[in-house]
């Protein structure tokens, strides 16, 4: 049920029993519509895409002789799957499109705080939905009911224009006393937050450029800095959840409280060996003990006793999804200033980034930092000082259930590197990624995209031929 996912958490957001999840336009307002469009988007990438982002960027697995995410962790993600049927309509239906009616209304009143803050989040569920089918339809998608068929835009295109949609938005004169109240369930109506949201979402999407568009994507981080752009000094996320049937945290509420159940995901040896072999102590917040025992990727029909024994993943019914962490906004900066400003501050961003990933979860990262500390700045090749504010970035993930992040970082950056032998080798080298042992693609092939839903397939004639889960979307490596 849509209500489940974008109804969970705050109290303070709406009243559920009101149906807010899909008010009438015509008598509808920005205040009404916006936590709405702000909830779909949480809901879906803190519930389904977590658990999918969880499995594929191998931070968790399968539990041994447990069935429920078996296919994913098989990379058998068919376009019938609720992952891409309820998942893709929530964030057109109740994402985007509502979106797009706040930033239509807002323009015409000329509220300018809610025109940025429908634009930030339109920029963000957009790309997000680039960055799993690469196509989708956009340029014709949120115009009502006029073109129920509309084309799909190539991913590329899309970018553009969000980065041109952000930049209009960014150029508006806010009100800084224009309180929006609770409805704003991100920064609570501060616009400059919004506009920092703004500038750091638009420094991501250029960096996702760096492979297709390296010289576009120079251009345009040069500009941002040119401008004194500011960035994210804390979370843009949703929190305010609580333990309770429908306002949980929705990875929570989806694999624990309707599951009935806390093990279905246990700790991928992937991400548990390399936090084990740091001595990080984010393995105890995530996982139970600084010895959790884990389970090689996709090993789920094993039998022993040692399968059997791998830490379940610790969720929260109060966890926050996050959007862009602090975290993150220090390791975007970091490796912009890696590539385009000869390293100057990259250093001290990327420690920025590791204290505020540990921060996140109460500990404390200043002796990773240090030197002769385990995550020390390399300050070597802009290669290995990039390789290591990717392992940071990855690793800082299942904090705000971010998972499905690290499956993009990987697909763009090849970080964390894929390893030549599974995870059982002796040979294997902590934190690299492996083809998951019942893997149902090519010998050595992982996935890179998602399959177009049978709901788009089946009712428009534009979608696009389908490609190999394989075939990286349009900024891939």
């Amino acid at each position: 049920m849509f209500l489940l996912m974008a109804g969970t958490g705050c109290k303070k957001t709406f009243d559920i029993n009101h149906d807010p999840n899909n008010p009438s336009l015509e008598v509808g307002s920005p205040k009404l519509v916006f936590p709405v469009s702000v909830m779909a988007v949480a809901g879906v990438e803190g519930g389904q895409l977590g658990i999918l982002g969880g499995i594929l960027g191998e931070y968790l697995t399968q539990a041994a002789l447990a069935v429920q995410y078996q296919s994913f962790d098989r990379y058998d993600i068919k376009s019938t799957d609720g992952i891409g049927d309820f998942s893709y309509r929530t964030l057109y239906t109740y994402g985007l499109k509502n979106q797009q009616y706040v930033i239509d209304k807002s323009k015409e009143s000329q509220d300018w705080n809610f025109y940025l803050m429908g634009t930030v989040m339109k920029a963000y569920t957009a790309s997000l939905l680039v960055d799993l089918y690469d196509q989708i339809p956009y340029s014709e998608a949120l115009q009502g009911p006029a073109d129920l068929t509309p084309k799909f835009d190539d991913g590329y295109s899309i970018y553009k224009s969000l980065i041109s949609e952000l930049d209009t938005a960014l150029n508006q004169n806010f009100n800084p006393n224009n309180s929006v109240g609770n409805v704003d369930l991100v920064f609570n109506g501060d616009i400059k937050k919004w506009q920092e949201f703004a500038n750091t979402l638009e420094l991501k999407l250029y960096l996702r450029m760096t492979n297709a568009k390296p010289e576009e994507a120079k251009a345009g981080i040069q500009a941002l800095y040119a401008r004194n752009a500011k960035f994210l000094g804390e979370d843009a996320q949703v929190s305010g959840f609580i333990d309770a049937a429908s306002q949980s945290n929705p990875m929570y509420e989806q694999n624990i409280r309707q599951l009935n159940t806390a093990s279905n995901l246990v700790a991928s040896t992937t991400y548990a060996s390399f936090l084990k072999s740091n001595n990080d102590p984010r393995l105890i917040t995530f996982f139970g003990s600084a010895s959790a025992g884990s389970l090689d990727q996709g090993d789920f029909l094993n039998p022993s006793t040692t399968a059997h024994s791998a830490a379940v993943f610790k969720e929260s019914p109060k966890d926050p999804v996050v959007f862009i962490s602090e975290a993150e906004s220090y390791f975007l900066q970091a490796e912009a200033r890696e590539r385009y400003f000869e390293g100057l501050g990259a250093k001290e961003l990327y420690n920025q980034g590791v204290l505020a990933a540990f921060a996140s979860v109460g500990q404390d990262g200043s002796s990773f930092i240090a030197a002769g500390g385990n995550y020390e700045y390399p300050s070597g090749t802009m290669e290995q000082n990039i390789k290591a504010i990717i392992m940071q970035k990855w690793a800082s993930f299942p904090y705000g259930v971010h998972f499905i992040e690290g499956w993009f970082e990987k697909n763009r950056t090849g970080y964390p590197k894929t390893s030549p032998v599974y995870s059982t080798d002796p040979s294997y080298v902590p934190g690299e990624f492996v083809v998951s042992k019942n893997s149902i693609l090519p010998p050595g092939e992982l996935p890179k995209r998602l399959v177009f839903p049978d709901v788009e397939r089946s009712t428009n004639p534009n979608t696009p031929t389908e490609v190999p889960i394989t075939t990286p979307v349009w900024w891939g490596k």
